[in-house]
Order: C-alpha cells, then sequence, then structure tokens
C-alpha cells in the first residue's frame, strides 16, 4: 500500500495550501492553488515535482495559481465537472464516484456542494485522509453561497460518515473563531470545551489547529451535531428535521 506524505503550509491571508506526496513514484498533488509563489515555494522546499493540482471548487482563492503553476510545472489540473468552466487550466473533470490517482494512491472524489454548486472532496482511503476544500472546517462548515441547508446537510452527512480515524484537511484556519460561536450553540459540551481551550493556546503560539479528524468533529463541530438533544433545545427545535435545525445554525454563525 503506498503511503503518501503530507505537507501543509499556510498561504494568503488565512487559507492553507496541502501538498500530497508519493515517495515511491515521486508524485505529488497540491489541494488546490490558493497562490502560486507561495505554492512552488513550498514544493521547492520540500524537493517535490509536482504532477497535479486537485481542486475542490472554483473560488478564486482556490485556484488563483492555477494558470502560473502549470506553466512552471507541466502539471495536470484535476478538478469538479460541475464546475469546470469556471476552473483556469482545467484538464480533467471529475464527478461523485471517480477515481483519481497520484502515483500509487488512489482518491475517491465526493460530490459536496453547498459552499459552490460543483464543490468536491477527494478522500484517499488507504491513507486515511480527505480534502474537503470549504465544505468543512474544524468546528465549522463553509457558508451556502450556491446551496442551501438540505444540499449542504446532505454533504456534511457524507464527511460524517467516513472512517472516525480518518484525518481532514480543509482550506481555511477559522477553528478559534470558530469555538467562540460553537460555544455560544453547546457550552455544555466537554469535548468542545476542551478543543476550544486547546485551540486557543494553539492560536496563542501561531501554530494551526489542522489537520482534524472526523471523530473529532462529530464530537465538537455543531454543524454536525443538529442531533444534540442540547443543540435543539437551546434552539427551540427539538425534534424538528437535521436539515432545519442545521439551516438555523448556519443562519446564527452568519450572523455571530
Amino acid at each position: 500500500m503506498t503511503r503518501l506524505e503530507v505537507h501543509q503550509f499556510p498561504t494568503r491571508s488565512d487559507n492553507y495550501g496541502v501538498l500530497v506526496h508519493d515517495p515511491a513514484s515521486g508524485s505529488t498533488a497540491a489541494i488546490d492553488a490558493p497562490d502560486a509563489d507561495e505554492l512552488l515555494a513550498a514544493l521547492h522546499e520540500k524537493g517535490w515535482k509536482l504532477s497535479h493540482i486537485l481542486t475542490t471548487h472554483h473560488h478564486q482563492d482556490h485556484t488563483a495559481g492555477n494558470t502560473a503553476v502549470k506553466r512552471a510545472t507541466g502539471c495536470t489540473i484535476i478538478g469538479p465537472a460541475k464546475e469546470a468552466h469556471s476552473i483556469p487550466g482545467i484538464d480533467v473533470k471529475v464527478s461523485e464516484g471517480d477515481t483519481i490517482e497520484v502515483g500509487g494512491a488512489k482518491a475517491r472524489v465526493i460530490e459536496t456542494p453547498g459552499h459552490t454548486r460543483g464543490h468536491v472532496s477527494y478522500h484517499f482511503p488507504d491513507n486515511d485522509l480527505v480534502f474537503v476544500g470549504d465544505t468543512l472546517f474544524s468546528v465549522g462548515c463553509g457558508r451556502l453561497l450556491e446551496g442551501d441547508a438540505k444540499t449542504m446537510w446532505s454533504s456534511l452527512q457524507k464527511l460524517a460518515a467516513l472512517p472516525p480515524e480518518t484525518n481532514l484537511y480543509c482550506g481555511h484556519e477559522y477553528t478559534d473563531a470558530n469555538c467562540r460561536f460553537a460555544l455560544t450553540v453547546e457550552p455544555e459540551n466537554d469535548a468542545l470545551r476542551a478543543r476550544a481551550a486547546e485551540v486557543a493556546k494553539l492560536a496563542d503560539r501561531g501554530e494551526p489547529a489542522l489537520p482534524t479528524t472526523v471523530a473529532q468533529e462529530l464530537d465538537t463541530n455543531p454543524f454536525l451535531r443538529p442531533s444534540s438533544p442540547a443543540i435543539q433545545k437551546r434552539l427551540g427545535m427539538e425534534g424538528r428535521p437535521l436539515q432545519d435545525i442545521f439551516g438555523e445554525i448556519r443562519r446564527r454563525k452568519d450572523r455571530f
């Protein structure tokens, strides 16, 4: 089985870039390309040659580096078929259930719309890795810019169903602020309180709270926890459909 190496690095103002490297073949994929210069610098630092960009969605802060990086490396750009018209330099269009290969490692494409209409995530099951772009954040989730609560809740359920030990990499570092909001929704959650304290210390040291895991998010992330009796009671939504409770949590976060 191919064991991948993962290198995470800060980029732009609050994005995180990720490189995924197969040491056996030398293949390396970037998850999105927020900034060309910073991505190329990360490749140089690691001594890796880029073979692919795996694009999660079309937003400029995830694709701004596509053209320059492709010109510099000759990489293949893979991205969601439903947003292909908006993704610079795209070569391969992918949809739900498609498989892509980075060296000897295989990733399954999961369609996770809600933040954008065609957003996808990339799951490497043999390496316990999933790259979710702006669908799910640590203790948070993406804004519903091109979808509704029903659509996003369906996407989040797909990610929540992954093995709990799966390491989850997302496109931005918002964890500290997300924890502050989450505590207004479920302050009695012991796991969340512990996570918030840990994240505050990391933030003070300028260290990332990423990656997270599916298990940790199931325990602490209010957007994955609309079934919590405490949350339902606090929102006055006992017994309501979970997608509606999720939608109310998202609306409150938008106003927070």
